[in-house]
């Protein structure tokens, strides 16, 4: 989604209220309503699953359709829109000025809004370029591991800044057809020891020692190089990494925080098939998100700010949403 995701304020005392309070049964939209709702430059669809008052004002908890339920927030009335003929009008107007692909989003006579850096990692996870009805042998493996699942996904906070970050990745490739240029300086490998520099200046502030810390670290390294080529690639950037990691060069050493941000969405389910104790589970997302917040304080210098225009690769046609 474009725009920053701001996070509403928690309920606050009565000392905090001045005036009168909405009447409570004035609400403009109720729960488990479908809606239109902005966010940044565009229009999507969203379902209202609270509606509270808050700060004098009514609020609601909407769920955007089609993403990640991490990017579920609290909006004031002024981002909500009734769901109306005229309505997805306005919103069709408004992707078509953002230059949005008809061919690609149209669905049920509107443009459908895009779905989370997730969903579309997965969506790229099932498409390969394998025998069309078979499944690769990564794609039978993560499924039997689904079924072992034994614990519920491990919540990581990604920053409203990297978050954006992740969508304008997804539009450069996807929708502008760009690709990353390899290889990456600085790259995961640079990434990781920096973050390793300055995480021994704070050493203990987040409970753990350097030796944890570097265990983590080790970790991160591990699954980006494992993961990379089955779920961190999109379908047009296959035949680059084919191109690009040969030999003994490793993806850590090609790619960079572009890729290893896209590790973080993959994360939570990742983690969440091992058993963890308590202790352990709460200081291992204490690493996480301190790490995601080195990556926000250095984003200028680790990300690009502008992509390569991609060579259509033969065979690497424009992906349609299922």
């Amino acid at each position: 989604m474009g725009g920053s995701l701001k996070d509403d304020d928690s309920a606050t005392d009565s000392d905090d209220l001045k005036g009168d309070l909405p009447n409570a049964t004035s609400g403009v939209f109720v729960e488990g309503e479908k809606v239109l709702a902005y966010h940044g430059p565009r229009i999507y669809e969203a379902k209202v699953q609270k509606a509270e008052i808050r700060k004098n004002e009514w609020r609601y908890f909407v769920h955007y359709l089609g993403w990640n339920k991490n990017w579920d927030e609290w909006v004031g009335k002024d981002r909500l829109m009734k769901y109306s003929d005229e309505n997805v009008l306005k919103q069709q107007a408004l992707d078509k000025k953002q230059g949005v692909d008809k061919n690609q989003k149209a669905r049920a006579g509107h443009t459908r809004p895009k779905v989370s850096t997730d969903v579309k990692l997965e969506k790229e996870d099932s498409r390969n370029t394998g025998t069309k009805g078979k499944k690769r042998k990564g794609d039978i493996e993560v499924e039997k591991e689904d079924d072992a699942q034994v614990g519920k996904p491990v919540k990581i906070q990604i920053p409203p800044t990297l978050k954006k970050q992740l969508v304008d990745d997804w539009e450069s490739i996807i929708q502008q057809d760009k690709l990353i240029k390899l290889p990456r300086s600085p790259n995961v490998d640079t990434i990781l020891s920096k973050y390793m520099e300055y995480n021994s200046l704070k050493d203990g502030s987040q409970g753990m020692t350097t030796d944890q810390s570097q265990e983590i670290v080790n970790g991160l390294l591990c699954y980006f190089n494992k993961v990379l080529p089955v779920m961190l690639l999109y379908k047009k950037e296959r035949q680059q990494y084919i191109e690009a990691v040969v030999g003994d060069v490793s993806p850590s050493a090609t790619y960079g925080a572009e890729h290893l941000l896209r590790l973080f969405v993959k994360l939570p389910d990742l983690l969440g098939k091992f058993k963890m104790e308590e202790e352990t589970l709460i200081r291992l997302k204490q690493k996480l998100n301190d790490f995601l917040k080195f990556m926000q304080k250095n984003q200028s210098t680790f990300f690009l700010s502008t992509y390569d225009v991609s060579k259509v690769y033969e065979g690497f046609e424009k992906e349609e949403d299922d």
